[in-house]
């Protein structure tokens, strides 16, 4: 009877140290899980869009997030795809800088059946039927505001006929224009000088796009005396193909933007200013926000960086361009 009340009891213990050695193991890897963050930027082309990708995989893996860094390039099919993979990898947040602010919704809208947070970073959703819960970019509209300024300051307070190579599709692009029109039309209204926009292309938001849309636009209007190009790689384009038809010096060049081949063409005179946007801040607020709202707390629905002009004058001090 001994031996078998051993026995017995020497295999209930047995039993039940193996029980806990499995919930002890089964506890640290639940703890030591790595939460995942789903990034899907527009484009891996666009210089911004790849450091403002970068920069939030980094400032996130600083909280301990693993990041899942992809690009829609463009076409927002593969993008609306991207998100489905997120959902299905059960990351913990998605970010997203839209290729169509409006094409995305229904992706968006899968992500919130999913329980899973969306943030979005530089280009906002267009849709009031979905749950976004922060939008952290360039104050985009001001951004207009600095380059309509800009292009006034160009003409040198005369007027004449301008074109835009716009990219509509874009939220963020929206705003641009919305603020550099009404910067104008404020201008107009004050001085009697009218600055006309006579011709709007899209320009893809590239430079090859922009480069067709600046030869085509070059040849309807051979007055024009400006274009606002809404980044840098339209304004390359529209450089590039004002350079063949050797009209360059007679046409200034406005763009919104700042990266390193935008600058380095306003010193080489060949791009009057940019609007300067800090995708390295965006990203930073971007991550601010997103672990805010993780621990429980309230976070402001939008956040909004200014831009900066930069001209020439700038462009000769700065030393991160040749």
């Amino acid at each position: 009877m001994i031996d078998s009340f051993s026995s017995r009891t020497l295999h209930v213990l047995l039993l039940a140290s193996l029980l806990l050695a499995a919930c002890q193991d089964s506890s640290q890897s639940s703890s030591t899980t790595q939460p995942t963050l789903g990034v899907t930027v527009m484009t891996s082309t666009n210089p911004f869009f790849m450091k403002l990708g970068n920069a939030i995989r980094d400032e996130a893996a600083k909280h301990g997030y693993e990041t899942i860094l992809v690009s829609g390039d463009y076409d927002v099919s593969k993008q609306k795809n991207q998100i489905s993979d997120f959902i299905v990898q059960g990351v913990d947040a998605i970010v997203v800088a839209p290729v169509d602010s409006k094409g995305i919704v229904t992706a968006i809208k899968e992500a919130n059946d999913a329980g899973i947070p969306v943030f979005t970073s530089d280009l906002a959703v267009i849709s009031d039927d979905v749950d976004i819960v922060s939008h952290v970019a360039t104050d985009n509209y001001q951004a207009g505001r600095v380059a309509g300024k800009a292009m006034i300051e160009a003409l040198g307070g005369s007027g004449g006929n301008i074109g835009i190579l716009d990219f509509a599709q874009a939220e963020s692009v929206i705003l641009r224009v919305r603020g550099f029109m009404d910067e104008l039309a404020e201008y107009k209204e004050e001085t009697g000088i009218s600055i006309e926009i006579v011709s709007r292309l899209p320009g893809g938001a590239s430079r090859d796009i922009s480069f067709r849309a600046m030869e085509d636009m070059i040849q309807a209007h051979p007055d024009l005396v400006g274009v606002f190009a809404i980044n840098d790689p339209s304004a390359l384009g529209a450089v590039a193909a004002l350079e063949k038809a050797e009209r360059l010096d007679g046409v200034k060049i406005i763009s919104v933007d700042g990266q390193p081949e935008g600058r380095r063409a306003i010193k080489d005179g060949k791009i009057y200013a940019d609007a300067i946007q800090h995708p390295l801040l965006i990203a930073e607020k971007t991550v601010d926000v997103l672990m805010q709202y993780m621990r429980g707390e309230q976070v402001p629905a939008e956040v909004l960086i200014p831009t900066d002009m930069y001209k020439l004058e700038h462009a000769l001090q700065d030393t991160t361009i040749n």
